[in-house]
């Protein structure tokens, strides 16, 4: 088994590499998603952020209304930090869940890649035995993240400060996936990363 952990700034293009990897026959298991699943609604979770915010960060449906929470907490550093003692260690235990199911159901040579964007931020590279990142420069985070999801280029900075800089990133990983051309390029290099990842799952 390759225990690989694939990260990347707000807008780099994981998503996109993940779905690639995932195609190739690599098992996904995305942080984001997780982080999403731990506070459903009746989730200890999800208990525990309306305790600690209020519930005004509830949508009218019961369940966590991400808007309100992300304008809440990515301008205030203390907020975020909240924020985080609260859902990533229940991430942490949901992923750990989720990977012992997938080397139960696979053979050896599996590739689970651990979708994991704050990955550098909490020092987890060397949990991992490949770390492999989708870089591209912040200017093109910005351009993207605007005119995909319709965000305001000050939003989309102030995400990016709460996360590491594009320097932290590539200093912790090992595969660097450039994703700043067009997508048929990007998918060339994906092709490339996956037989590598696939030659280190069977000498491992």
């Amino acid at each position: 088994m390759l225990r690989v952990g694939l990260t990347g700034g707000i807008g780099s293009g994981k998503s996109e590499v993940a779905t690639r990897l995932a195609e190739h026959g690599a098992v996904i298991l995305d942080a984001d998603a997780a982080a999403r699943v731990v506070v459903e609604p009746g989730t200890p979770g999800l208990a525990q952020v309306v305790s600690t915010f209020g519930e005004e960060v509830l949508a009218p449906d019961g369940s966590l209304d991400r808007a309100k929470m992300a304008s809440l907490v990515f301008p205030d550093p203390e907020r975020l930090a909240k924020l985080g003692t609260i859902v990533h260690p229940l991430v942490g235990q949901w992923m750990a869940s989720a990977e012992e199911k997938a080397v139960a159901a696979g053979g050896p040579s599996t590739v689970i890649v651990h979708v994991v964007p704050l990955l550098t931020e909490h020092n987890l590279a060397g949990t991992y035995d490949v770390v492999v990142l989708v870089d591209v420069s912040e200017e093109l985070q910005v351009a993207r993240l605007v005119a995909r999801r319709s965000m305001l280029p000050g939003q989309v900075r102030q995400r990016m400060a709460a996360q590491a800089t594009r320097k932290q990133r590539q200093a912790v990983a090992d595969i660097v996936i450039d994703n700043s051309g067009q997508l048929a390029d990007l998918h060339r290099r994906v092709n490339e990363v996956w037989a590598e990842l696939q030659a280190r799952a069977t000498a491992s």
